[in-house]
């Protein structure tokens, strides 16, 4: 579908702000935990060195639940969740993106796999 480009995203209110490069839209996923079913998050996840917090670090606010491993980020003035920090499946760092915070992406083009996080 896409090639691996460069995308700049964010909150709502535009105070947390980053970018991700060599990002793929041909691998998204969206999740039916307890917490991705409400949320409606579009996923995909990069290396950590792929993403670049611009600002708003000292508005972010962290939420943990189950096992506590992923650092599920929100803005603590508009409260949209972009993205999340955690640890890939290699032991390295990632970092989950929410593509709908993405500017420039056409959502209705992308097939999101579905992965069954409520029973993982």
């Amino acid at each position: 579908m896409t090639e691996n480009t460069n995308f700049e995203g964010g909150c709502h209110c535009g105070a947390v702000r980053y970018r991700v490069n060599g990002f793929n839209l041909d691998s998204t996923i969206t999740c039916n935990c307890s917490r991705c079913s409400m949320l409606g998050s579009i996923l995909s996840f990069v290396p950590a060195d792929s993403f670049s917090l611009l600002s708003g670090e000292d508005r972010l606010t962290d939420y943990q639940f189950n096992k506590k491993v992923i650092h599920h980020l929100f803005c603590d003035i508009c409260g949209i969740q972009s993205f999340s920090r955690g640890v890939g499946q290699d032991g390295r760092p990632m970092v989950a993106v929410n593509v709908r915070c993405l500017e420039g992406v056409d959502i209705d083009t992308l097939a999101p796999q579905k992965f069954d996080g409520k029973n993982y």
